[in-house]
């Protein structure tokens, strides 16, 4: 009983900081792509998008599947030091080699590809994250659910990033600076790591990296993580190929967006890995069923408004956030949207049961064929829809995961009482969508119905979770609200 309790105050405790982390990780995009969109307009910021899309496919080559193997594989060494090193240091070590296989696979693509000869200093300053993300070894921190200092030094370097953003970056010319910060942001804080992680444990380089026992579920996840990565990239790398950057400058402002909520929603998923790799290795489905649901429980309250919010006013969110050039990316941040909704429930089968489960390979299946569905549909669509067609694709392929993915799962993962835990957000979701409605009838100006619209839209959730009596309302949101008022005296 005691274990359960302190296993319940460990997540809730993960959660918050993985939250705050995640809650900086949106903000920092919410301050730079208002700035960045009207100083480097939709050219320059596809420019960075394009080259972004091309990096990912090496940044994917050098990790191979290391990053879910390795939270896995740690989090069930971590109660013995010297073992966790022993299992740390060959992870790091395959990981080093595969980095450099990167490396050299990059400089002979940006050799011979005539297409990406105006991109090539640009690739190879954004190239610079893959370094930092192999010496980082972020995995290890994850594995041993350090979530607070994974949280103080992510906000450090964002802090440290958009300082540099604000003095350097003052005209389109200088994307290559705003590149530089990209990298700072995203994966700066790793180098940190290199000092930090000898409290748990030694690692560093070894010739003994035992790839029979780890290169087979490494590749396993790299096959996966390929078709993810082609399902993220593809779309992008077409249209700057087969549109230009204009165009991808519009996807990139509707992807951008999209992405920052999916974060938030996601970010549970990493606090509850660990966890889960360890319950699911002893098969204790109660306790994996009790982890699980607290998951989608977060999912669905958070999942909700925000994907009835971006359906319902993607101009005017776009419009503040971009400009008015940016208005014509509505309809692609509407797919999109809808592609994320489905992608919550794929997150929960795919990342939290099939991933701890070490049933990697049905997942590599969904990723697999929905990254060729991908690029049928995009190379059909695009040249006629453009970015619109792009992020109809990305619905197809996202529709294609979540078959595959939800197909067979074992009898004993159970989500009970589903009516209860969605009864409430649908309802507070339905209230949104007409009084986004409603905002769009009372005025014109983009600026104050999207303020109408966000304010009344999440005073219109919360009043139906509380009149609902929602669990996650009355376990999470009425105590902070409790304090909150007795803070201000209004509770007297």
């Amino acid at each position: 009983m005691g274990n359960q309790s302190d296993t319940g105050r460990n997540i809730q405790k993960n959660t918050i900081f993985n939250f705050i982390k995640t809650g900086s990780s949106i903000l920092y995009p919410l301050i730079v792509f208002p700035y960045t969109s009207r100083v480097l307009g939709a050219a320059g910021l596809g420019k960075v998008n394009f080259g972004n899309s091309i990096i990912n496919y090496f940044s994917m080559m050098a990790t191979l599947g290391v990053t879910a193997y390795a939270v896995r594989e740690c989090s069930r060494a971590r109660r013995d030091k010297e073992q966790l090193g022993k299992v740390a240091s060959q992870i790091f070590s395959i990981n080093l080699c595969t980095t450099v296989i990167a490396y050299l696979a990059l400089a002979v693509c940006l050799t011979v590809s005539s297409s990406l000869e105006g991109y090539t200093t640009l690739i190879w300053v954004q190239s610079i994250s893959i370094l930092f993300t192999t010496l980082g070894a972020d995995w290890l921190n994850t594995a041993m659910e350090d979530f607070r200092y994974i949280t103080i030094r992510t906000c450090l370097f964002q802090v440290l990033a958009l300082t540099m953003l604000f003095l350097c970056v003052k005209q389109p010319e200088d994307y290559l600076l705003y590149a530089v910060t990209g990298v700072i942001s995203s994966s700066g804080a790793n180098l940190m790591n290199i000092f930090y992680r000898r409290r748990y444990c030694r690692v560093g380089f070894t010739f003994r990296m035992n790839w029979r026992r780890h290169l087979p579920p490494i590749m396993l996840l790299f096959a996966m993580m390929l078709s993810q990565t082609i399902l993220n990239s593809l779309d992008t790398t077409m249209l700057g190929l087969l549109q230009g950057d204009y165009q991808v400058g519009l996807y990139g402002a509707a992807w951008k967006i999209n992405n920052i909520v999916s974060q938030v929603v996601a970010s549970i998923a990493w606090v509850v890995m660990p966890g889960l790799s360890e319950q699911f290795a002893k098969k204790d489905y109660d306790q994996v069923n009790r982890l699980l649901r607290g998951a989608a429980l977060f999912t669905a309250v958070l999942g909700v408004p925000c994907v009835v919010g971006l359906v319902s006013i993607p101009g005017e969110i776009l419009f503040v956030a971009g400009g008015e050039e940016y208005l014509a990316a509505a309809n692609i941040l509407r797919l999109l949207t809808i592609s994320m909704a489905m992608s919550f429930v794929t997150g929960i089968y795919g990342n939290m049961i099939l991933l701890p489960s070490g049933r990697e390979g049905q997942f590599m299946v969904a990723c697999i064929a929905a990254s060729v569905v991908n690029a049928l549909t995009n190379y059909w669509l695009i040249p006629i829809l453009g970015g619109e067609g792009a992020a109809l694709a990305t619905v197809v392929s996202t529709v294609v995961i979540l078959v595959i993915t939800t197909w067979r799962i074992e009898k004993e993962i159970r989500f009970q009482n589903l009516r209860a835990m969605l009864g409430a957000p649908l309802a507070g979701g339905a209230g949104i969508f007409l009084w986004c409605m409603a905002c769009k009838l009372l005025t014109g100006n983009l600026w104050l119905r999207t303020g109408l619209a966000v304010a009344g839209s999440g005073l219109i959730y919360l009043a139906a979770l509380a009149l609902m009596k929602h669990e996650f309302y009355i376990e999470q949101i009425r105590p902070v609200l409790g304090k909150i008022m007795a803070r201000a005296g209004w509770d007297r």
